[in-house]
């Protein structure tokens, strides 16, 4: 270690270089004292980190300090902003000897990634310190701007990625970060359909934490660009289904976050999605557009509702949504809206058309509606039951894991002579990176953040069950007796679980007060 570090200082450059290399090796290997080495040398690796950016153009010397920076996460944040200023430095140096040189283009273009890729793992690194992205903001748009054109092809999946990062965990999203939501629209437009799902991650963010200014903004208007993009992709004759996922998915998070201000959009996005409806043949595709109509009923049930009559749809739609639902493997699963977000969607729709008058829902919908959510709800409660209990598994497979780890490293800290003390400040760095990892280990689409996580499906349907008995008693007593002992029990064991699931969020809030 002290020679590699004797090494990153060396008169001759490739003795240097060789030596950062060398580093990266240590990095992905260290433990116990050779942690808080590398960790107490952090100015000097940085300062030698700069200066040889400066001088060579390396995808793997990129790549180690993208190896340090995975490894030490929040540690990095005092020199976030000089690392991302390097980087970006070298980033330009490099596209600019790809040009020159064609003989160099393929070094040169890898290196190029090796930065942007660089700068996210940065980015990731300080999520939790949010101001930094705004001092990180200047340094990156530049880059942005250029790479979000047809002049980014090569890269547009990293710089995609910073978008994301840089409108996420922002404090907000700059009109400077905005004035890259056109470039995005343009792009996707024009030749970058096979980078759709990641432009979707950006659009959310755009959507979902600068909701004030997405509705308000009229130059551009991006609602306007949003409705011709997803239009033009849907009504594409020559569009494989596997193509446009990703926009249900963008028209679901549009209605979600702007519930009671679009109301105009309800009917050209229920045209759009049921004529796509119709041409599409994979089942996945077709429980997202069943999901955007469920989430148009969420947002304003009567005005939903009322548009698919107009649109001569109604008995349509309900009907594959109803066969869709009830249809199972021969495991006896459901076949189709196997997620928890895509339960709890369904729940939601469903839910808010039980609480439509008579003239809207006439008694016999309303029994096949209540009970086909009832049996949904009871399929979501059991399958949020398993995933926790499958979670808790898992989490305490890693406890028994790092409990073995942590008696190998006692005996190998005592090898090393370190003492108890010492060996007790190194298992304490270990644990934080056990548990951070950990973190990541069961992160997937279930923990997207969404409008409605705070919604719980189950109060919401007491709640609107209990609305319906108090407005209109002889519909409500008209419903129960319609129910066998079966749906019973069920209405039942929901009606307590929501209970249940009222005091959980009561006692959740009050943790939650209690630290801060």
């Amino acid at each position: 270690m002290h020679c590699v570090i004797a090494g990153m200082r060396d008169a001759e450059l490739p003795v240097r270089v060789d030596s950062v290399f060398a580093l990266r090796s240590f990095v992905e290997a260290c433990t116990g004292k050779l942690y808080l080495a590398i960790l107490m040398r952090y100015d000097r690796y940085f300062l030698n980190f700069w200066m040889l950016m400066s001088e060579v153009e390396n995808e793997d010397l990129v790549f180690t300090l993208e190896t340090i920076v995975d490894r030490f996460g929040e540690e990095m944040a005092p020199y976030a902003l000089g690392l991302c200023q390097s980087l970006a430095a070298a980033f330009w140096r490099c596209m600019a000897s790809s040009e020159a040189d064609e003989e160099a283009e393929d070094t040169g273009a890898l290196a190029a990634v090796g930065c942007l890729r660089a700068i996210s793992t940065i980015l990731e690194s300080i999520s939790s310190l949010p101001h930094l992205y705004i001092q990180i903001e200047a340094t990156l748009l530049p880059i942005l701007r250029k790479m979000l054109t047809s002049d980014g092809q090569d890269v547009y999946e990293e710089v995609l990625e910073i978008v994301s990062y840089m409108t996420f965990y922002a404090p907000s999203i700059s009109l400077d970060m905005w004035s890259l939501w056109p470039l995005i629209m343009e792009a996707l437009n024009d030749w970058a359909i096979d980078f759709f799902e990641n432009i979707l991650v950006p659009l959310d963010n755009y959507i979902s934490r600068g909701t004030e200014h997405f509705l308000t903004c009229k130059d551009p208007d991006y609602q306007h660009s949003l409705w011709k993009a997803l239009s033009s992709i849907m009504a594409d004759q020559n569009m494989e289904d596997s193509d446009i996922v990703p926009a249900p998915k963008l028209i679901e998070v549009f209605f979600q976050n702007c519930k009671g201000q679009v109301d105009h959009w309800v009917e050209p996005y229920l045209r759009l999605s049921i004529d796509r409806l119709r041409r599409t043949e994979k089942p996945y595709l077709k429980n997202l557009f069943l999901q955007v109509i469920a989430n148009t009923l969420y947002y304003n049930p009567s005005l939903a509702l009322q548009k698919l009559h107009t649109l001569g749809v109604a008995t349509e739609i309900f009907n594959l949504w109803f066969v869709m639902l009830e249809q199972v493997k021969r495991s006896g699963q459901r076949a189709n809206f196997k997620r928890e977000y895509a339960k709890k969607v369904c729940c939601l729709g469903l839910t808010s058309l039980i609480g439509l008058p008579a003239s809207h829902i006439p008694g016999e919908a309303l029994e096949r509606i209540f009970k086909s959510t009832l049996e949904l709800l009871v399929a979501y409660k059991d399958q949020v039951a398993e995933s926790k209990r499958q979670n808790e598994a898992a989490a305490d497979d890693l406890d028994g894991f790092d409990a073995d780890e942590e008696d190998e490293e006692v005996e190998s800290d005592r090898e090393m002579g370190l003492d108890d003390e010492d060996a007790d400040a190194v298992r304490g760095f270990h644990r934080e990176d056990s548990e951070d990892d950990s973190d990541d280990e069961f992160s997937d689409d279930e923990e997207l953040q969404t409008p409605i996580d705070e919604v719980d499906p189950f109060i919401f349907f007491v709640d609107t069950i209990q609305a319906l008995q108090a407005s209109d008693p002889g519909r409500f007593q008209s419903l129960m007796q319609t129910m066998d002992f079966h749906y019973q029990a069920l209405a039942s064991g929901v009606a307590q679980h929501a209970e249940e699931r009222k005091i959980e969020i009561a006692k959740e809030k009050l943790e939650k007060a209690n630290a801060q």
